[in-house]
């Protein structure tokens, strides 16, 4: 691995689906509480439709990065010395190592409305961490930072 790998920021946002989901939330607690008149069921339309949308924002803020040698993913940051080759993961080989393949040992970045990951193996001997397993719309280009060559 080189020193000095290429840049890569992603941030895995929820699907716009999921936005207005959020928004249905709101208008299922306006109408719960339209028995007890307009302001109520205003205030259930705004306080339902920002809790949801806080939780959707919430959720959808996981961001993957590499920068200053490092790997930054989540809470996780991992520096690339410790780290093995990159293997980019097809749908259908990200969902194998989601489910029968997993370790429960390893550090996983999930989201269900990303088909493709990455998979790098941890190779410092002190980390009982066997893998990182990150989901990523990305998967060649994260795996070319993690590597340090350039993306094709």
């Amino acid at each position: 691995m080189q020193p000095s790998a290429p840049p890569f920021d992603e941030r895995l946002t929820a699907p716009r689906s999921w936005w207005f989901i959020a928004f249905g939330i709101g208008v299922a607690c306006a109408l719960m509480l339209l028995p007890l008149g307009t302001l109520p069921m205003l205030a259930g339309l705004v306080g339902g439709a920002a809790a949801a949308a806080a939780a959707v924002s919430s959720y959808g803020s996981a961001r993957i990065r590499v920068v200053g040698g490092a790997l930054v993913a989540g809470d996780a940051r991992i520096p690339l010395s410790a780290l093995g080759e990159p293997e980019a993961l097809d749908a259908e080989e990200a969902r194998a190592w989601r489910t029968h393949k997993a370790d429960a040992r390893a550090f996983m970045l999930l989201r269900s409305y990303v088909g493709t990951a990455v998979r790098v193996e941890v190779t410092d001997p002190a980390d009982p961490t066997p893998y990182v397993f990150l989901s990523t719309r990305d998967p060649k280009g994260l795996a070319a930072a993690l590597s340090g060559v350039p993306a094709a």
